[in-house]
């Protein structure tokens, strides 16, 4: 894997090592994991922004990749796609309104600006997008472990179906 140490819980599920209990202790105690309990939208969001954060903040959750670090990464993306589709409209406005010769010269300079910012806005939307699992090829390279369904959260983790007692 390029060099990136996988999950442990996710090694664990794959089944492909096993741990001691000494060694799970200790890549548990060494691996780094964000919080989720402040996830909020941003202040410089407007309402309806904030609306889209949500929703979209909850399907990440959902999946499990969401954290509270996420939270400005998402509304950037947010920002971007909405600048994108501003300039999207702005570009399909001046191309409908092209009439004359006259109107047409001024207008192919204004169209190409506009087609350079909205090319700008888009690589931003999906840069971000790619970064937070928006698009089908970013969440294809992501590896997210399920848990079982009515199972011990804690069985298997220390290869008897628990934790010792006794």
């Amino acid at each position: 894997m390029s060099g990136q140490r996988e999950p442990t819980k996710l090694v664990v599920l794959k089944g492909k090592k096993h741990f001691t209990k000494e060694e799970l202790q200790r890549r548990l105690n060494q691996e780094i994991t964000a919080p989720t309990n402040n996830i909020a939208p941003p202040d410089y969001l407007t309402k309806k922004q904030e609306q889209k954060f949500i929703d979209i903040a909850c399907d990440l959750l959902d999946i499990g990749i969401m954290s509270n670090l996420d939270c400005d990464a998402l509304a950037r993306y947010i920002h971007s796609e909405e600048k994108y589709l501003k300039y999207d409209r702005l570009v399909n406005k001046t191309l409908k309104g092209v009439i004359t010769m006259e109107q047409a010269a001024g207008k192919v300079i204004l169209l190409e600006k506009l087609e350079n910012l909205r090319d700008k806005a888009l690589k931003q939307c999906r840069a971000a997008a790619s970064d937070l699992g928006l698009t089908i090829s970013s969440r294809c390279k992501l590896v997210v472990p399920k848990k079982p369904k009515h199972e011990d959260p804690n069985a298997g983790l220390f290869g008897d179906g628990g934790v010792e007692t006794g």
